[in-house]
């Protein structure tokens, strides 16, 4: 099935598309302290919540990017309703195709649990990094393994060891190309429970609405294979963290 439809049906009760609570990345916009009118860029935007509370707290300016058709629509819904002035745009595109007009012009950068657009956590952050000034933000979320992954968890999640590093490794690679780390914001299990149980809920409630959509056994079956996955596996070995990197100021 259409893999941006499955995402549809499996995050529609979700504001943030990730293991964040809405209140934790309110403590991120808090922290950013943005000048009026920054520009920025989310990739990978989802619904553009961080966008959209960006354009609220500071005026921000900029783009989300999304390969989800879904997920733009919802933007762009939600930006009318909450910041309709505010000059943000949503585009459905590849967003490692996404090219900044001048290298180095923005003041905030974003990839937020979708460092595969770029081939990985180091590259996501050699990338947006690229697009910043001097002192800008360069922000990312990034799973890490809390402990081993047995063999089995991985065969069940379709995850490959080498898919992720720990919390140290993810902080140390932006050390490593000269960013500063400077707060990291980690789920709980609570805020993972939140984020996949509400993937069961929104499954279990599109089934009933429509029972003859013909890919619907397919959505249900996979959601049934995470949830098994995450109950037995799953919650004690993947762990997430939004990390505040900060490019070195001009001297």
């Amino acid at each position: 099935m259409d893999t941006w439809k499955f995402y549809d049906i499996t995050h529609r009760e979700h504001v943030v598309c990730n293991p964040t609570s809405e209140e934790k990345l309110a403590h991120l916009v808090e922290l950013l302290r943005l000048p009026t009118n920054a520009q920025v860029v989310d990739i990978a935007c989802g619904k553009g919540e961080f966008l959209i509370r960006l354009a609220e707290a500071y005026g921000a300016r900029g783009m989300g990017i999304d390969l989800s058709p879904f997920h733009v629509a919802d933007a762009a819904r939600r930006l009318e309703a909450r910041a309709s002035s505010a000059r943000i745009t949503f585009t459905q595109m590849d967003g490692a195709e996404f090219k900044v007009d001048e290298p180095h012009s923005l003041d905030l950068a974003s990839c937020i649990g979708a460092s595969w657009v770029f081939g990985g956590h180091a590259n996501t952050l050699e990338a947006l990094i690229s697009m910043v000034r001097p002192g800008g933000w360069v922000i990312v979320g990034e799973p890490y393994w809390q402990q081993e992954p047995s063999g089995d968890y991985l065969e069940a999640s379709g995850c490959s060891r080498e898919d992720f590093g720990s919390h140290s490794s993810n902080a140390e690679a932006g050390e490593r190309l000269g960013t500063e780390l400077v707060h990291t914001i980690v789920s709980s299990k609570d805020d993972w429970d939140r984020y996949e149980g509400l993937q069961w809920f929104a499954t279990a409630e599109y089934a009933r609405a429509h029972p003859n959509d013909p890919d619907l056994a397919e959505v249900v079956e996979r959601v049934r294979k995470a949830r098994a996955a995450y109950l037995r596996w799953g919650r004690d070995t993947l762990g997430w963290a939004i990390y505040m990197f900060r490019s070195p100021s001009a001297a």
